[in-house]
């Protein structure tokens, strides 16, 4: 085998049998790892790392502490002692082997492709209009026999991966053939150039995450939590010796210490249920050769508890009492309902290829309020319609109990108790929205002065899973219950996917992180979004936008941001390689350019930044538990001299993954008793009049004075 070699002399964590062995393992994206291994009793492994499909090319390992972990950890234990079967298994095309293939072999049954903890990458898509017999399953195009759709009940179109349909998703651009419509006829708007904010607010990294913050939430102890999938190295080790996969960091201190978990949170949904606890739900497959401890996360449910007054629950490890969902779900969104279960739509059954339906899990099922599910799979048109890009879909309560579901370009208002479409929504102008190229989507402040009509904003998107994906600069806004709903159409000053939209309690949003080119999935984003930008969906049309500050660290592919107690923002994350880089590695595909970062930020909103921002304090609250029903609460609290205005927000983080806020919501709450320029302030607020408005859970109430918050006050809402 021609290669460029690099030799390397590993320390093993563990001592093994000195041996002497040659074997070729395939690895994801069509790097291959030759080893050879020679054990001395100094317990030293001279590794030699090669890439056959770019033999020009060297990985610079030895300056990577994460690729030397990586080879210590999980391919010495593949390689050196290799399951049954690997040597077959690896090797044949059917579990994608991209070079040096067989199609036989006779070795063991593989686990999932999500096994290895990769994923599967679409790709660009093909130019080939099918030309071969109509399908009889739904499928069509270059991917599936060159069928084409025919009459299909799906629709006509054949959609860039392969899937009919009639939406703008399948007829669009990429669309393979039927009555394909191209680029849209009015394209969205391009990008916008905006002012600098006049307050632009400020960046700091404060401290390290301890774990990659794949998924992120507000604790009732005012901690973040950071969830993560298993990886061969964290900054943080358990007391059974293995990496936390599970962080829960420290605002007050930036420390952070370890949490365990029983099962794989790799790409995981979640929500607080009624009673506080934070739930994650499904996940991916073990990785025994990384961590035994861990098992299969497919159909798993974990529990989180912490609370405002009892510290003893600090640092206490996800509960994992053995209750499963339905059916095996790999991003899934879940909503809480008003009636406090859980709504759990899409996922994928095994990680595998979601162009090949048999791979995919398009419906839903509904957890009670203490998260059990009620064991029922229920199909959901949307959903199967907008295969591949069905998973992570945007989901919304809204003022009428019924949901706002949004998948690829495609809106409907669902009611989930008759299992019914109540309407099917116009399609978004735009590129793709959801994963694999996902922008953000936020429903913005609900207030009764409109009798909380909802309204949803969504930005940014791609085209296709590829490196070289054009990004959406476009976003969307429409009022879902109106009576005749319409995108209004804005954009921000570049594309952008995987882009994060965060309330703040003023009712701004704040947009961060992402890419301008490229999508979602292992090394194939790059050119990094750095910019803040402030929204203010107050203002006329056109003027919403301004810039903030710019940051200086990549913030791409499972990023986070979390608003905390002090009004302020934590931005964490960013590990789009398949297990931790340490330094970036050029010239690999996928690409190892940006490194898997633990640096936490904080953003200091302008409220907090400009000149004379003082902030109400002692803030005193008649009762931490509040009931959604209109009945009324008091607040006291200290107000600058010259106060001339106040607000109160009802704030709902939600749980934070992949670019959704899942539950997040906020509610400007009605009061009565403010006397201007007045310090001491006693008001009487009034609650939402329902559980549609505001679902059960814990919540922040800010009070803030002249735009400026105190700081944050947990409350249960029942």
């Amino acid at each position: 085998m021609e290669s460029a070699v690099l030799e390397m002399v590993v320390p093993l964590a563990t001592p093994i049998v000195p041996t002497t062995k040659d074997h070729a393992a395939p690895l994801m994206g069509g790097v291959e790892i030759l080893i050879l291994t020679v054990v001395s009793a100094a317990n030293l492994v001279h590794v030699q790392k090669s890439t056959r499909a770019n033999p020009e090319r060297t990985v610079n390992a030895a300056q990577n502490s994460a690729v030397l972990l990586a080879i210590q950890r999980e391919i010495l234990v593949a390689v050196v002692q290799p399951p049954a079967g690997v040597e077959s298994w690896l090797c044949q095309k059917a579990q994608g082997c991209q070079s040096g293939c067989t199609t036989g072999g006779t070795g063991t049954t593989p686990p999932p492709a999500s096994s290895l903890q990769s994923e599967p990458v679409l790709g660009a898509p093909t130019d080939a209009p099918p030309t071969g017999a109509i399908t009889n399953d739904g499928t069509c195009g270059a991917s599936n026999g060159n069928t084409v759709c025919g009459d299909s009940p799906k629709g006509a179109c054949c959609s860039m991966y392969g899937f009919c349909g009639i939406a703008t998703a399948h007829c669009g651009d990429g669309c393979q053939g039927g009555p394909c419509l191209g680029a849209a006829v009015i394209p969205p708007p391009g990008p916008s150039p905006v002012p600098a904010a006049t307050v632009p607010g400020s960046l700091k990294v404060v401290g390290q995450a301890g774990v990659p913050a794949m998924h992120a939430g507000l604790m009732q102890n005012g901690r973040v939590v950071f969830l993560d999938k298993i990886e061969n190295y964290t900054q943080i080790k358990l007391g059974n010796g293995q990496f936390a996969y599970s962080a829960e960091y420290d605002p007050a201190t930036n420390e952070v210490v370890g949490l365990g978990y029983k099962t794989n949170a790799f790409c995981s949904g979640g929500a607080f249920l009624a009673d506080g606890r934070l739930v994650s739900i499904g996940g991916n497959a073990p990785l025994e050769f990384i961590d035994p401890t861990v098992s299969d996360g497919f159909n798993a449910i974990r529990y989180l508890s912490r609370s405002s007054d009892d510290e003893s629950k600090n640092g206490q490890a996800w509960s994992e009492p053995g209750n499963k969902i339905a059916s095996n779900r790999w991003y899934a969104s879940v909503q809480t309902m008003p009636d406090s279960t859980l709504f759990v739509a899409s996922g994928s059954l095994n990680g595998l290829n979601p162009s090949e339906k048999e791979n995919n899990n398009p419906t839903y099922e509904i957890l009670d309020a203490q998260g059990v599910t009620r064991g029922r799979n229920i199909p959901m048109e949307i959903l199967s319609n907008n295969q591949p890009y069905y998973m992570y879909p945007f989901i919304h309560l809204l003022n009428n109990g019924n949901l706002f579901v949004f998948v690829s370009k495609s809106a409907q208002i669902f009611n989930v108790g008759f299992n019914d479409v109540v309407k099917s929504l116009p399609d978004l102008p735009g590129y793709h929205r959801t994963y694999p190229n996902t922008g953000g989507s936020v429903l913005l402040p609900l207030r009764s002065s409109n009798g909380y009509a909802p309204d949803v904003l969504i930005c940014g998107g791609g085209v296709y899973q590829d490196i070289t994906s054009p990004t959406d600069a476009s976003c969307g806004r429409m009022q879902p219950l109106a009576v005749n709903p319409s995108w209004e159409m804005d954009s921000m000053p570049e594309g952008r996917s995987m882009v994060e939209g965060t309330l703040l309690p003023d009712g701004t949003v704040i947009w961060l992180n992402g890419c301008s080119l490229g999508a979602q999935g292992f090394g194939i984003a790059e050119n990094p979004a750095l910019d803040v930008l402030i929204y203010d969906p107050a203002k006329p049309l056109g003027q919403r936008f301004t810039k903030g500050p710019t940051s200086d660290i990549a913030r791409l592919y499972h990023s986070v941001a979390v608003l905390l107690l002090d009004g302020t923002l934590m931005i964490a994350g960013s590990n789009p390689v398949e297990q931790p880089v340490l330094y970036p590695v050029a010239n690999q595909t996928p690409s190892e350019d940006y490194v898997t970062e633990f640096r936490v930020e904080i953003y200091t909103p302008p409220y907090l930044s400009r000149a004379g921002a003082v902030r109400p304090t002692n803030i005193t609250l008649s009762s931490n538990k509040l009931k959604a029903d209109g009945t009324k609460f008091n607040i006291e609290f200290n107000a600058p001299a010259r106060v001339e205005k106040v607000k109160v927000s009802l704030y709902h983080g939600g749980f934070v993954t992949h670019s959704l806020h899942m539950n997040h919501r906020m509610i400007v709450l009605d009061h009565s008793g403010f006397k201007a320029n007045t310090a001491a302030q006693s008001l009487t607020v009034t609650m939402p009049p329902n559980h549609n408005v505001a679902h059960a859970g814990p919540y922040v109430i800010y009070v803030l004075a002249d735009g400026t918050p105190g700081i944050g006050q947990f409350v249960s809402v029942t």
